[in-house]
């Protein structure tokens, strides 16, 4: 295996709406879980996205499994790896995006590295250093208030400076519209000046293409999926790929009933869940029943079980942003994200012994657990549920099966509608 592009994804959904995003324009694609064993047979593909859990765990123990990945991925012949983040850039003053990115950069000698969660075409963009969620900043959106990781400062300079050991930069907006060689030109200036990594503007889609072609001539870049896009479109052009189709095994029919996990309490996920109250049974847990030692998970398996011959069922443990505040104040927040997590993995584990042979699951960190203890290696990319989500077909798994892997805000309203009917 020879690969264009190697990406490390610091969380499951992540690494899913990244290889979305290079299947689409026209990578083939393949997503690990973790580092691929040796024994594990992948089919010839252009890139290959690593995907670790590693957002929200300790700096150092990110660092070590980033480096790893990057070792794995070169010594498969990719010239440039991606160390993609969130597009809502979740991280706390201690990291872990800035420590990964140190690390990595220092590993693949670049002088300075582009870093980027912009993606206009999910409303994320960076103007001036500072990332925006549609209309209004990210501190003052909705997405400010996430479980683990809240984002309060909407400026990245700062907020990386406060994570790495280099100076950090900006390549703003006036740069990227005067094109490649403008924003070469930039990275150079700050080069010499010792800064050794670039917020950089985009605002359009064709910023990011601009961005891409850049990159592409460098070892490291760090972003969410828009860079992804960028830099695909630039292997494209630059002829050191060919495009290709979307594998259509990844989509072939799966037997087995359905189900549905929701662990994420953003917006967008509590109104699909809402919504799917319409179509199919929804089991709201209970988070301190689960935080107190009572057995919610069996709870929710027995409730599930009798009604999956019938049609597809939605777990949720997903609570609004005050209830989630005021669990963490009884509990403390690690010890609620974590039980919350292993619960949600307990009726995966549960739902796959009674059959369930597509599956749902909302919430980036309830999809890390759940991935994680039915110890699927990989999976195949099929094709896009919603923007940033795909259909996935396990890889060297013990039982066939398709999976959709979301992030709490990607979606419609009608998403977990909208992927079992994909999911057939």
């Amino acid at each position: 295996m020879t690969l264009a592009l190697g990406c490390i994804a610091d969380d499951y959904t992540g690494a899913s709406d990244l290889a979305n995003t290079l299947t689409r324009a026209g990578l083939r694609t393949v997503q690990t879980i973790g580092i691929p064993a040796d024994d594990l047979a992948l089919p010839e593909v252009d890139a290959v996205v690593v995907s670790l859990k590693s957002r929200s765990i300790e700096a150092g123990l990110a660092v070590s499994r980033s480096r790893a990945a990057d070792k794995w991925l070169r010594g498969r012949g990719a010239s440039h790896v991606l160390f993609k983040i969130c597009s809502t850039f979740d991280s706390t003053d201690a990291g872990n995006i800035g420590p990964v990115m140190d690390a990595l950069r220092a590993d693949c000698g670049e002088a300075n590295v582009l870093v980027t969660p912009a993606f206009p075409e999910t409303g994320r963009t960076v103007y001036q250093g500072n990332l925006f969620v549609g209309a209004v900043p990210l501190n003052e959106s909705p997405l400010k208030d996430h479980p683990l990781n809240p984002m309060r400062d909407s400026n990245l300079v700062r907020v990386l400076a406060r994570q790495s050991k280099t100076q950090i930069g900006l390549v703003d907006l006036a740069a990227v519209t005067r094109g490649a060689d403008a924003v070469r030109a930039r990275l150079a200036e700050l080069a010499a000046k010792g800064i050794g990594a670039a917020i950089i503007d985009a605002v359009f889609d064709r910023d990011l293409e601009t961005i891409g072609l850049v990159a592409a001539e460098h070892r490291f870049s760090v972003g969410a999926s828009g860079i992804g896009l960028g830099l695909a479109r630039a292997l494209v052009w630059t002829g050191k790929v060919k495009s290709a189709a979307a594998s259509s095994e990844a989509g072939a029919a799966v037997d087995g009933p359905a189900a549905c996990l929701a662990g994420s309490c953003s917006q967008a996920t509590l109104k699909q869940i809402a919504n799917a109250e319409r179509v199919m049974p929804v089991l709201h847990l209970d988070p301190d029943r689960i935080l107190t030692g009572a057995d919610e998970a069996q709870r929710a398996l027995d409730w599930a079980r009798p009604r999956l011959a019938e049609g597809p069922v939605l777990i949720a443990s997903s609570s609004t942003p005050d209830q989630v505040a005021a669990l963490q104040a009884r509990h403390g927040r690690d010890a609620a994200g974590h039980a919350i997590e292993q619960a949600m993995a307990d009726i995966s584990e549960g739902l796959v012994k009674s059959g369930v042979r597509r599956l749902v699951v909302a919430g980036g960190e309830t999809s890390g657990a759940v991935v994680d203890r039915l110890k699927i290696p990989g999976f195949l990319v099929g094709v896009e549920i919603a923007a940033g989500v795909p259909v996935l077909r396990a890889v060297g798994a013990q039982d066939d099966m398709l999976l959709a892997l979301k992030s709490g805000n990607f979606g419609g309203p009608e998403f977990f509608a909208d992927a079992l009917g994909l999911m057939r």
